[in-house]
């Protein structure tokens, strides 16, 4: 008894992937062109129903084009500035002018001029016999969902007149040519005459519609300006009359009498000051006088009087004809003071009338002036008023419009719509696209293996067979196909897996084989018993061992009548030749496997097992254990430690990757080294329709 052999088929401990974040074109490619018949399929299902849509379902329409000139500098009939200013020629102009052509108002006008309401193209009210009808539809949510009466439905006018509208909003689209001031208006419409009408319609309802506007523009302001002219000129009438009653009712003065006045003031001022010193100089001179006189000084009488008369009279005793004469000094001297304060009160006085006078007069003057400048204000803007009254009144029949037509819609000769090449041609991609795709997800969401090469890759064991599906409907038939069909594929299969099996380790060939799977329904009892009977083909004696003694199946293989297994054999209850059965048509021996209450893990962990599988070694070529799925129980793990070589059986295209590695592990964790992978049940259809039709063994097509 020994341990399975790492020699008997490569094998590697990690398998090498590609890298996640690339992309393999080279395998994309594959994929796609491996469903080229799915992608064929779905391109041409595509394209006849792209075909049917262009040619027999769909609705040739036509579309007729309109340009209108945008005149952003317009000459003036008249030379006088416009009241209503021409349009600038910016880009914000232009987005509106656009918007102005596709509003509602002079949709609603085309709609109205061409009696569009009455047209089932745009009132889908009037398409009743159709089930795609808006009145159909109103019909089937007011009675499927709403459960209401259709007869209680009521379309008002407004409710159609707006339906109508959006109906032509959206067949009308206005674009303006980059780069310039001209917009192309485009219609379509099911009608060929009808497109250009709603096109040239709409170009001219837009001339009309700025010089209506321009002229309503122009009467509005007309009547503002004669209004407004009215109310001026009974203000300039009101300012004239205050200025004149003002004038008439004022002593006024003009501004250079304003300024003599001034004049004159400053006069008297400075005759004031001359004549203040004088009297001050005097009536010092007569208060000098007097004390003089008082003091009897008679040289300082005589030096003060300054009179030769006196200075005569004088002597050591002064007489009264010198204080008569001295006396008629001093009168004089207070007569010239008196005079002299007399001439300053006149002058005074004379300072402050003409003061007043300034002053009344100034105020006078400024509310003079005043009333001046707002009588002149009032008729500067009086004539101005007039003369833009005047000037919109001879504007009010010469409006120009700021656009003009460059060029009418033609009636189109053929339709826009549908254009069948470019349907065709999208339709035929559109499949291929959708057919790539489905092709795509399939290969990338699959989770089972369908190629020996995938599998390979993903698990790090080579593959040493692929056996077709047997076409039987029970497990008795696979025995009279491989028997009554030994060229067949799935028999050429077996060989293949059964030559390297053999020539893996020439030295010590494998005696004991193990079979397992990672769970039940993936075809190692049928490769068991079909290896077997190909090994026998050497004349080789061959025992088939069940191994699987909780869920036997032996028996839906073979017409085995009740008896002992190897248990009872293994225990020696019975005798070994006792509970072989030997098949002469298959040349080889059975021995069944039986139910036994003890565990059956315990069992294959004895040494009376191990002494067992030595006896059958010692008496047979070749022994084959089918045993239970890995991932099901431990026996596998534990009969492996027992046998030669062990292969491990995928079912093709439904064991999922997860689950094959993990039995793979599961072994692996034991010291179990597996000899190869079989994949099995592989179906030829299967593999076509995947695109793998000539990647599935030469021997299919050759004996085929």
């Amino acid at each position: 008894m020994t341990h399975a052999s790492p020699d008997v088929a490569r094998q590697t401990s990690t398998p090498v992937d590609q890298p996640a974040d690339e992309i393999d074109l080279a395998k994309l490619i594959g994929v796609l062109w491996r469903s080229r018949a799915l992608i064929s399929l779905c391109g041409l299902l595509t394209l006849i129903v792209g075909a049917y849509y262009a040619l027999f379902a769909a609705i040739p329409v036509f579309t007729a084009n309109a340009t209108v000139a945008l005149e952003s500098r317009q000459d003036q009939i008249v030379d006088i500035e416009s009241v209503v200013s021409g349009l600038p020629g910016d880009q914000v102009a232009i987005n509106t002018e656009l918007e102005v052509l596709r509003s509602r108002r002079l949709i609603g006008k085309v709609a109205s001029d061409l009696d569009l309401r009455n047209d089932p193209e745009f009132n889908l009210l009037l398409q009743s016999s159709s089930w795609l009808s808006i009145d159909s539809f109103v019909d089937w949510v007011q009675q499927d969902l709403l459960g209401q009466d259709a007869e209680t439905k009521v379309w008002s006018d407004q409710s159609i007149n707006d339906a109508v509208v959006d109906a032509v909003l959206r067949a009308v689209n206005v674009t303006n040519v980059r780069q310039s001031y001209v917009f192309s208006i485009s219609v379509v419409s099911q009608d060929a005459e009808k497109s250009a009408q709603i096109a040239n319609r709409l170009a001219e309802l837009y001339i009309d519609d700025q010089i209506a506007l321009k002229f309503e523009k122009t009467v509005q302001a007309t009547e503002w300006l004669t209004d407004r002219v009215a109310e001026l000129q009974l203000e300039l009438e009101t300012a004239e009359d205050r200025l004149k009653d003002y004038g008439s009712n004022t002593d006024l003065i003009s501004p250079q009498g304003l300024v003599a006045l001034n004049r004159q003031l400053k006069d008297l001022r400075d005759r004031r000051a001359g004549l203040e010193s004088d009297r001050n100089d005097a009536a010092a001179r007569l208060n000098a006088l007097q004390n003089a006189s008082a003091s009897s000084d008679v040289a300082e009488m005589v030096r003060l009087a300054g009179s030769a008369e006196l200075s005569r009279l004088v002597s050591s005793e002064p007489s009264d004809r010198f204080r008569e004469t001295y006396g008629a000094i001093v009168a004089r001297a207070d007569v010239e003071k008196s005079r002299l304060e007399a001439q300053l009160d006149a002058v005074v006085m004379s300072i402050g009338e003409i003061s007043q006078r300034i002053e009344t007069q100034s105020d006078e003057l400024v509310q003079l002036q005043q009333l001046q400048r707002e009588a002149e204000a009032s008729r500067l803007i009086y004539e101005f008023f007039l003369g833009r009254l005047k000037e919109t009144s001879v504007q009010q029949g010469l409006q120009q419009a700021e656009s003009r037509v460059l060029s009418y819609a033609v009636v189109p000769v053929s339709a826009s719509a549908p254009r069948k090449p470019i349907i065709l041609m999208l339709s035929l991609t559109f499949g291929l696209l959708i057919g790539s795709a489905i092709a795509l997800l399939r290969e990338f969401s699959q989770n089972t293996f369908r190629v020996a090469e995938d599998l390979e890759a993903k698990t790090g064991y080579a593959v040493i067979g692929q056996i077709p599906v047997i076409p039987s409907r029970s497990r008795k038939k696979v025995l009279t196909y491989l028997r009554n069909k030994p060229n067949s594929a799935a028999a050429e299969a077996i060989r293949n897996l059964r030559t390297s099996l053999l020539l893996a380790n020439l030295d010590k060939p494998p005696k004991i084989i193990m079979s397992t799977s990672s769970i039940p329904g993936e075809g190692k009892t049928t490769q068991s018993i079909a290896l077997a009977q190909n090994l026998a083909g050497l004349n080789k004696k061959v025992l088939l061992l069940e191994g699987d003694i909780r869920r036997r199946v032996m028996n839906e293989y073979f017409d085995i009548p009740d008896k002992s297994g190897f248990l009872s054999v293994m225990l020696g209850d019975v005798a070994l030749d006792q509970a072989l059965t030997h098949l002469p048509d298959m040349g080889i021996d059975v021995l069944l496997g039986e139910t036994s209450q003890a565990n059956a893990a315990d069992i294959f962990s004895s040494d009376r097992f191990a002494e067992f599988l030595s006896v059958l070694r010692e008496s047979y070529d070749y022994i084959i254990i089918d045993t239970p799925p890995v991932l099901v129980v431990t026996d596998a793990r534990i009969i492996g430690r027992w046998v030669d070589t062990t292969i491990y059986t995928v079912k093709w295209d439904s064991t999922p990757h997860r689950q094959v590695l993990d039995g793979l592990k599961s072994l692996e964790q034991v010291n179990i080294k597996v000899a190869g992978l079989v994949l099995g049940q592989i179906s030829a259809r299967g593999m076509k329709r995947y695109g793998y039709g000539d990647r599935y063994g030469a021997y299919h097509s050759y004996y085929q």
